[in-house]
């Protein structure tokens, strides 16, 4: 059976390269990405208050996170004409609908974790 026959998408080109999906996995490989659309979930945030919910994270590396977001149009900067100035982020749609894979990974840890650190562990043994 084709593999295109049952998907629910549009073809995409020649490629497996051309997938569009390509463009969520890349998202997905930065690492602070999802953390960051999942504490914007309930709303604008500041980003010092951003980084205290997040922990871990530089400020720098929150900074570039949300520079590339904000390119990606997955969030939006409001800076409010106050003194001193007021900058707060807020999920678009594009990042709120993010949250739907991001809660999906999310139960497939919480199901799979302990098999996975496991078989780290075992792998780990045996290559030392």
């Amino acid at each position: 059976m084709d593999h295109h026959d049952d998907a629910p998408f549009e073809p995409y080109g020649d490629f497996v390269a051309d997938c569009p999906a390509r463009l969520a996995v890349d998202l997905f490989a930065h690492a602070w990405l999802p953390v960051v659309v999942f504490a914007l979930k309930e709303g604008p945030m500041r980003p010092g208050r951003l980084r205290r919910e997040i922990g871990g994270i530089s400020q720098k590396v929150l900074t570039q996170t949300l520079r590339r977001m904000e390119r990606c149009g997955l969030v939006e900067r409001r800076r409010y004409a106050e003194a001193p100035p007021r900058v707060e982020y807020e999920l678009t749609q594009a990042g709120k609908d993010l949250l739907v894979p991001i809660r999906a990974l999310g139960d497939w840890a919480f199901r799979h974790a302990d098999t996975v650190l496991a078989a780290y562990d075992d792998c780990t043994r045996t290559a030392g």
